[in-house]
């Protein structure tokens, strides 16, 4: 059943993005075909002055909006320091492909800030890359508007998130965000993708070994946008995060007892989370994350490791999400 609801999402997914041919955005003779506003002109003058060089300035087909392509002076381009950490062998792959190629063919999305530094929030890896070889130009899509920064987990394709690195971004984001436009939370649901990303990016960064992907699915269902500013919501997420660490520690000591009891499993904590998930079978259920979690605590104080049979942990279906 789960499967089918599954494909049936997918599906009303495909028909919401589908439209008629050629029923959308620009024709190829409009996407520069009047000169770029005034604030784009005053980017392409702020480009020139710092270093850089503007090619072009164009809309993009789509939406129409404007941007430019630019070649900016490697040093003056960062990563958003929100973003994931560097992953050095990927540089090392991408670094072997560009030097064997001889080309940069796969510009990075960047955005001017106040210092004449540029963000670029999906190209950490290839400006790395460009660093390594000693390169002293890089190509950007230049966007004016700053808030696309902050849209790193939509935007960044080139090398795939994995839960923990989207729930670091995503709390990281949060803080950020929290001192330059304190609106409600809910209102960036956009930039942070998933409520349970900002809650477990709290318990990533307090417990680096954390198995976040045990507790994701629950989550997920229960762990929505708040509707007070950044500020309050970051500290009623630090909360919850505490409560799903004690939840954690409790799960921890149920996984030691089974191994006392002989069992050995990479998927001991997965089989405990399942089986103290008072949202287990209800598919549709509304539930609220305080009273979730602590009848998650209750059920895991009381869980009895003499009464799991072999067979329960051979039902457990498959590992939790990679980390």
């Amino acid at each position: 059943m789960a499967a089918k609801g599954a494909k049936t999402t997918t599906r009303r997914r495909r028909r919401k993005l589908e439209g008629e041919p050629g029923s959308r955005g620009l024709a190829p003779g409009e996407v520069a075909e009047r000169a770029p506003p005034p604030p784009v002109v005053r980017l392409s003058e702020a480009v020139a002055a710092e270093g850089g060089q503007v090619l072009c300035a164009y809309r993009d087909p789509l939406g129409g909006h404007w941007q430019l392509l630019a070649a900016l002076p490697v040093e003056r381009v960062q990563p958003t320091p929100f973003q994931r950490d560097l992953s050095q062998p990927h540089v090392m792959r991408l670094g072997e492909v560009i030097h064997k190629l001889d080309r940069f063919l796969d510009p990075i999305i960047a955005v001017r800030r106040d210092d004449g530094t540029y963000w670029t929030p999906n190209g950490h890896h290839r400006l790395a890359a460009m660093r390594h070889l000693g390169a002293r130009t890089v190509l950007a899509l230049l966007l004016p508007e700053p808030e696309v920064a902050y849209q790193i987990l939509a935007l960044n394709t080139e090398k795939a998130h994995n839960l923990r690195e989207k729930s670091l971004e995503a709390i990281r984001m949060a803080r950020s965000l929290a001192e330059l436009d304190p609106r409600p939370e809910k209102e960036f649901a956009l930039e942070f993708e998933e409520a349970a990303y900002l809650t477990l990016g709290l318990c990533y960064e307090q417990r680096g070994r954390f198995s976040g992907g045990t507790y994701h699915p629950v989550l997920r269902r229960v762990d929505r946008f708040l509707g007070v500013a950044l500020p309050r919501a970051l500290a009623t997420r630090e909360a919850r995060a505490r409560r799903v660490l004690e939840l954690d520690e409790v799960v921890g000591r149920a996984v030691e007892a089974l191994r006392a009891q002989g069992f050995e499993s990479p998927y001991l904590r997965a089989f405990v989370v399942a089986r103290i998930n008072p949202l287990r079978g209800a598919r549709k259920a509304a539930a609220e994350f305080d009273e979730t979690i602590e009848a998650m605590l209750r059920r895991a104080k009381s869980f009895r490791p003499e009464r799991v049979r072999p067979q329960d942990l051979a039902r457990v279906g498959g590992p939790p999400q990679m980390e």
